[in-house]
């Protein structure tokens, strides 16, 4: 059986991998998918904590994170088609405002 310690490693390492795609990549696409990466993270660790103490309270957490995850997905999509049809370009920087 695999230990709690285990799982909590595993998420703490697919946080870091998250927040450095982050910090460091500047295409809006891969920020999402590290943003995703960062909450299925957290979800990870509630399910383990979960698991370990035997109570299903962070299993129900985690159906509101995947929720919550999927609408910033749909709202944070319909951005980016907006900001690229302006600007066609998906790079943070090259990206000031909509107008111009």
């Amino acid at each position: 059986m695999i230990s709690t310690n285990a799982y909590v490693l595993l998420s703490a390492i697919l946080f870091t991998i998250g927040v450095v795609g982050v910090l460091v990549r500047r295409n809006v696409i891969i920020m999402f998918m590290s943003v995703e990466l960062m909450l299925n993270s957290a979800n990870l660790a509630l399910i383990a904590f979960s698991r370990a103490r035997a109570e299903s309270d962070g299993q129900i957490m985690t159906f509101f994170v995947i929720a919550v995850a999927a609408a910033e997905v749909a709202v944070g999509l319909a951005l980016l088609v907006s900001i690229f049809r302006a600007k066609k370009t998906t790079n943070i920087d090259d990206v000031n405002t909509l107008k111009g």
